[in-house]
């Protein structure tokens, strides 16, 4: 009951309403607490905002997310526009501009990414492997420097992973953002040609109208000749 009764200060409206109805600002998620910035900048996070408030930054922050989408796709559209009236080809070859960006540390990612991930590094591996434990298995060496159960192969292939992981992840995010960017590329090239058959439509349907014009000029004056011809015969 006592929770029911507590009211605390909403740091928005500067109403104090009840506990209910208010929500801590340290449970909000960072993005809505920048937007509850902006109708206070002096917002504590130790302090409340009511329900309505936070309701509001949200529609709030939503139309900021919808209008900044909105912007960059208006941004594609100015420049595909620009392009058409240059002239210009917008296709690009994604691969050779992406991979003319790649750093050093990047490149040697990658070529490790493709190793990593191919029959020759598992059979060379593997190959290794089986060396590896037959070597210190046999009696082939009376003092195997790794005897069972292989703690020093165990420990080279743990630091193994831990190095190729964050590399495999390096590589990944590289083809992401080349993904991204041939998609964006993409959605240029489909935009542009949608533009120009809308250009070469609206050229169509003028030349129609061109025509239907010089028909009806035609039919006009085969009709003039009838009349004349008409009243030539006339009694």
């Amino acid at each position: 009951m006592r929770n029911k009764q507590r009211t605390v200060r909403c740091q928005i409206s500067g109403k104090d309403l009840p506990l209910d109805d208010a929500i801590p600002v340290d449970l909000i998620r960072d993005a809505l607490i920048e937007t509850l910035r902006e109708a206070n900048p002096n917002l504590d996070v130790k302090g409340y905002v009511s329900k309505e408030a936070l309701n509001q930054a949200r529609i709030k922050h939503a139309q900021e997310m919808a209008k900044h989408e909105l912007d960059d796709l208006v941004g594609l559209k100015q420049e595909v526009a620009e392009s058409l009236i240059r002239q210009e080809a917008i296709t690009k070859n994604i691969d050779r501009e992406f991979d003319s960006k790649a750093t050093r540390g990047e490149k040697i990612a990658d070529k490790v990414a493709a190793f990593g991930g191919s029959w020759t590094f598992i059979i060379i591996f593997g190959v290794i492997l089986f060396t590896w434990m037959g070597v210190n298995t046999t009696v082939i060496i009376s003092k195997p420097f790794d005897p069972f159960p292989y703690i020093f192969l165990n420990l080279v292939l743990s630091c193994l992973a831990a190095i190729q992981a964050p590399v495999i992840m390096m590589s990944q995010n590289r083809q992401e953002s080349k993904d991204r960017m041939r998609s964006e590329n993409d959605f240029k090239t489909n935009l542009k040609a949608e533009l120009e058959i809308q250009h070469i439509n609206e050229k169509i349907d003028k030349l129609i109208n061109d025509q239907w014009k010089h028909l009806l000029e035609i039919q006009e004056m085969q009709m003039e000749m009838i009349e004349e011809l008409t009243k030539s015969k006339g009694p």
